[in-house]
């Protein structure tokens, strides 16, 4: 009995000790991050030559529903959404103002579009068409989570552009991240501030991608390391942080394993 109690210490002191460690790490390449060198700005013209169809359309909006959007989001919309034009496709947009954007979307991705908008104002059910269903609920709210999913089909794409509070934030992420089909796109936009607990939330949940428990395998034509996903890793291809945005990718099929193979004849010995 005794032994196991100090087994149990022991586990839970050395624990502490990477948790402390993780966050002597986290400090470290904080302030290394403020440390970066200036660059140097030779052209202070910050238009782009090549311009998607995002930003052409918000260019050209100048009447009408408004839009309003951080200039630099059009560039990783564009990236990470590009691949459902002129599918079929069911978007999620949190947040939907003066129904503007509902609009972009809908010219962005094509007739096949079917639009989705969730706003806490009951105002913006007048929004709504053959082509759009408004929702109107609080997102920090999960019974109305609830009920939304039991409405709607499996998304292709969720924006969060809703309240933009980390509370808010996180509840969507926990409740809607599961109604994502597989190869969907997760946004969430304007995470702000170096001490949001959104972010501090996603550095965590982004962990898991690194989960490893490699060995090695060998067969009749090569050898190497196989690591057998975790539940995480099957299901989520990446996380990428930009400039007040976090996006989530989902695997469009799942993995089951990771190999690294070790191709070539010579080695040297100390490998």
């Amino acid at each position: 009995m005794l032994n196991s109690i100090r087994n149990f210490i022991s586990e839970r002191i050395k624990k502490q000790v990477r948790y402390l460690r993780m966050i002597n790490k986290f400090n470290q390449g904080f302030l290394e991050g403020q440390k970066l060198p200036p660059t140097i700005i030779t052209n202070v013209n910050n238009s782009r030559v090549y311009k998607n169809p995002l930003e052409i359309y918000f260019d050209s909006h100048k009447e009408g529903r408004g839009v309003w959007k951080w200039e630099h989001y059009f560039e990783i919309y564009h990236s990470h959404f590009a691949k459902f034009i002129d599918r079929e496709v069911n978007v999620l947009e949190v947040g939907i103002y003066s129904g503007g954007s509902l609009d972009m979307w809908k010219e962005y991705f094509g007739q096949k579009c079917r639009i989705y908008g969730v706003d806490i104002e009951e105002a913006c059910k007048s929004y709504e068409n053959d082509a759009v269903k408004i929702f109107v609920g609080d997102q920090a709210d999960r019974n109305f989570w609830k009920l939304f999913k039991s409405e709607t089909p499996n998304l292709d794409i969720i924006i969060d552009d809703g309240g933009h509070m980390p509370h808010q934030q996180i509840v969507t992420l926990e409740e809607m991240l599961p109604h994502l089909r597989p190869g969907g796109v997760y946004l969430c936009e304007d995470v702000h501030g170096i001490s949001n607990e959104f972010a501090a939330y996603i550095y965590g949940f982004s962990q898991n991608l690194n989960a490893c428990q490699a060995k090695q395998y060998v067969d009749e034509n090569e050898t190497g390391l196989a690591n057998i996903t975790t539940q995480f890793q099957s299901m989520i291809h990446s996380v990428h942080l930009y400039p007040f945005v976090t996006v989530i990718e989902k695997l469009e099929n799942p993995v089951n394993k990771f190999i690294a193979p070790k191709r070539g004849t010579q080695w040297q010995p100390f490998l």
